[in-house]
């Protein structure tokens, strides 16, 4: 099982059908919690279900995140050391958490499952309403904290090759959800035993944080990295001597992107559709800067001399060229004018899911980036879209490839 390109003909994906944490958002805390507006949840269910249907209807072997958490808390060591950091003293008090934790315990492992993603508050735990803590907080406060931006399954775990990246996250809100990744993948029978390429071990601070938005696999010797809000030029670095020092990999391609909310990962301006193909926001070219990253021929710190050597790329498109390994890329933009493009890339325009090579699932609310992909000879799949883009993710975000067929 191995992931080596953005388009090979997906085979397995993890997906995560929106629950019960996406209904703890409130207008006081859908900013803290990375959303722009509440969602109607079951027209989230819905929509995310259409998705995973033409996913299925391709031939995709479709797993569900949730199920995957349920299956490995069936073994209660695994289910305690979950409960264990999940509920602390710094969620719930010291009075609370013993209360909390054997709640948990005593739940049946979906519902556990649904808890541990969706979060817990002080109502829901008999007489934990009765205490100083509880009883100042109030009803609806959290004692084990939500993660609803869990559908976007893309960020916390991004599969390269043989191996794969437990992503440290770099907003707080998220931050949490890279246990439950870990953690079911070191426990679940079918998915484990891979190589940790970036985020081992069981530490939480990870001060260069990087997420699977930012890691295009654009062949099967060269990935692009996205140095963003949320990806460190540290991790970049990493990850990268990582990959060569594995012999994965020959060159790094590191795309600097603008910070800010609307160019959050590089999967937001830009995604693989073909062989010779992407949808590219057309404005991406004059406000970012690429950088060839290679492996050096220095012996390593010690000898004083470097271990990569890196350099800038005057041409995004032909790097990105390079790196797929065509002589000329066509790129498909999004949008007809800069106001099409701008409305259509904030929709996630760009957030294209290959399924196969010239093959894509994309939101119908972009009308004119998808019309202007299927004159360019790709197959567009549309799925409905509007509550899924409320947390800014399209697709591709919301989907973990797991297998893909490799395309030589």
């Amino acid at each position: 099982m191995s992931v080596s390109s953005e388009i090979g003909r997906l085979r397995e994906v993890i997906l995560h059908r929106p629950g019960l944490e996406l209904r703890r958002l409130t207008p006081a805390n859908k900013t803290q919690l990375l959303f722009d507006e509440l969602i109607w949840v079951e027209k989230a269910k819905q929509e995310h279900d259409m998705f995973a249907e033409v996913l299925r209807g391709r031939g995709v072997t479709v797993r569900l995140f949730a199920d995957l958490v349920e299956t490995v808390v069936t073994d209660d060591e695994v289910a305690a050391e979950l409960i264990q950091r999940r509920a602390t003293p710094e969620t719930c008090g010291v009075e609370l958490v013993d209360r909390v934790r054997g709640f948990l315990r005593d739940l049946e492992p979906r519902a556990l499952a649904t808890h541990l993603i969706g979060g817990l508050t002080v109502d829901e735990v008999p007489g934990a309403g009765d205490g100083f803590a509880g009883g100042l907080l109030g009803p609806t406060a959290f004692l084990v904290p939500p993660l609803p931006n869990s559908v976007f399954t893309r960020d916390p775990s991004a599969h390269l090759y043989g191996g794969r990246v437990l992503s440290p996250m770099y907003k707080p809100a998220r931050q949490p959800e890279r246990l439950l990744w870990r953690t079911m993948y070191a426990a679940h029978p079918e998915l484990g035993g891979r190589p940790i390429w970036y985020g081992e071990g069981t530490h939480d601070y990870f001060p260069a944080t990087v997420e699977g938005g930012d890691i295009l696999v654009l062949s099967d010797r060269a990935i692009a990295v996205g140095v963003s809000e949320r990806t460190s030029p540290i991790a970049v670095e990493n990850l990268a001597a990582r990959l060569f020092d594995a012999g994965e990999i020959d060159h790094v391609l590191a795309v600097e992107l603008p910070m800010g909310r609307g160019t959050m990962h590089l999967d937001t301006v830009m995604t693989q559709v073909d062989r010779d193909a992407i949808v590219m926001w057309p404005r991406l070219g004059e406000v970012s800067r690429a950088f060839r990253i290679d492996p050096g021929g220095g012996a390593g710190p010690a000898s004083g001399e470097g271990t990569m050597t890196v350099r800038e790329e005057p041409d995004l498109v032909r790097a990105l060229a390079a790196a797929i390994g065509v002589d000329e890329l066509r790129v498909i933009t999004t949008g007809e004018d800069e106001v099409a493009s701008d409305r259509e890339q904030w929709d996630d325009g760009n957030n294209t899911l290959a399924i196969a090579p010239g093959e894509v699932i994309a939101y119908e609310r972009n009308v004119d980036t998808n019309r202007r992909l299927r004159a360019a000879g790709i197959t567009v799949h549309e799925i409905s879209s509007f509550e899924l883009p409320r947390g800014r993710g399209g697709p591709r975000c919301m989907s973990c490839p797991v297998e893909r067929e490799s395309l030589t």
